[in-house]
């Protein structure tokens, strides 16, 4: 588990803050808060010191000698520093390197990635002097920022400048304790597909499975945190969109085959993790059947192979990863696809056991790849095996880049 400091600044999405140091704890991770003078007039020390299981700090512990200054133990201390929300004034600050409190003395007495979440009123947050500021702050490799959110803000305007929710910022964190806030995938372009597939009979019908798109999500995240240009093309999924470069939504096999096409030539890397059906209905029938007109025998017809057309179409420079959900023995059936398929990897995962494959929080697989390499992921977070898989596919891809061609064949 991972040590995270939380910076809380005085603005009145603060009380978002609560929920994530209640979950980071719950989750075993030891969080440590610092609040500003300014965020004190929101919320006490009292509550997120209850949340946390630890007295919080504020500039009085600051200016009182007790050891070791306390700016230098967090600084130390601290795995991955969140700061939200960053205000105007807070961000000021970092910008340019002053430090006349305990947060803005801790951040320059640490190594540590640092994640922003802005929230300001949207003139504020448009203003350019407020811009510049943040553009400084993002070319430094130490600074994420998991950006603003347009919306209706506390003062009833509507636009940018919204914090983003802890469901936004709460994977953010997680991956930066992961990488140690690495943009090792800022070169790379990388195409994702999520969610199952549905194909409709009529109106209300339709073939599909229980996929929940969450695997896909998870790989989207994860390279987007490393600096990846991602492209997500996603079927039905029953998660929130994380945003990034380009996202498509698709609800057939058809029209991810179409999406996957248009896209694929300006990408880097594909991780085919959606769950794309076998078959459709012979016949789309417009209207809703009535129950005695549904056929006895439902003639089916095949849905194009996303997989097969993409390893033909395929460049040097490119590598296609697929996926293959299973029950029973699920290598053998891999290795089997990972051949017929031209693939360079493939990624199997069960899921007919406890705690995997379709609408599990948590996953394991089996990484097989045309070298010859196995890896077995064992079970963990969907978010910490999407970084396990974007590490293993990276490696491939440099040991493959300088020996014989990524795309293979």
């Amino acid at each position: 588990m991972g040590r995270i400091l939380v910076g809380i600044g005085g603005g009145i999405s603060a009380y978002k803050v609560c929920e994530l140091v209640s979950r980071w704890v719950q989750a075993g991770h030891q969080v440590r808060v610092v609040l500003t003078p300014m965020a004190e007039r929101f919320i006490t020390p009292l509550t997120v010191s209850t949340l946390s299981r630890h007295p919080a700090y504020t500039d009085g512990d600051f200016w009182q000698a007790t050891g070791r200054p306390l700016h230098i133990e967090l600084g130390e201390w601290a795995e991955v520093i969140l700061v939200a929300p960053l205000t105007a004034d807070l961000l000021a600050k970092i910008a340019h390197g002053q430090a006349d409190d305990l947060l803005t003395n801790t951040l320059l007495a640490s190594t540590a990635p640092v994640l922003v979440a802005p929230a300001m009123n949207a003139t504020m947050w448009q203003q350019l002097s407020v811009q510049s500021n943040y553009k400084m702050l993002l070319q430094w490799p130490r600074f994420h920022s998991v950006g603003t959110r347009s919306g209706l803000l506390a003062c009833d305007a509507v636009g940018p400048g919204r914090m983003a929710e802890p469901e936004e910022i709460y994977p953010w964190v997680e991956s930066l304790l992961i990488t140690g806030g690495q943009r090792d995938l800022c070169q790379y372009k990388i195409l994702v597909t999520a969610g199952g597939t549905r194909e409709y009979l009529d109106p209300v019908r339709f073939l599909g499975n229980p996929a929940t798109g969450a695997m896909g999500l998870a790989l989207a995240q994860a390279a987007n945190h490393r600096g990846a240009q991602v492209t997500l093309i996603h079927a039905p999924v029953s998660q929130r969109i994380p945003p990034l470069e380009a996202v498509v939504p698709v609800t057939s096999g058809q029209a991810m085959y179409n999406a996957v096409m248009a896209a694929f030539p300006a990408q880097d890397w594909c991780l085919m993790a959606a769950a794309v059906g076998d078959v459709q209905p012979g016949t789309y029938h417009p209207h809703k059947l009535r129950k005695r007109d549904l056929p006895d025998c439902l003639p089916l017809a095949p849905v194009p192979d996303i997989l097969q057309a993409l390893s033909n179409i395929k460049q040097p420079h490119q590598l296609l990863v697929g996926f293959a959900a299973q029950t029973g023995e699920i290598e053998p059936p891999a290795w089997e696809k990972l051949i017929a398929k031209k693939l360079d990897a493939i990624v199997a995962n069960p899921v007919d056991q406890a705690q995997a494959g379709f609408g599990s929080s948590t996953n394991w697989g089996i990484w097989l790849d045309r070298q010859g390499q196995r890896l077995e992921f064992s079970l963990v977070p969907k978010l910490t095996l999407a970084h396990q898989i974007l590490t293993a596919t990276r490696s491939f891809y440099s040991s493959a880049s300088s020996g014989t061609s990524a795309a293979g064949g």
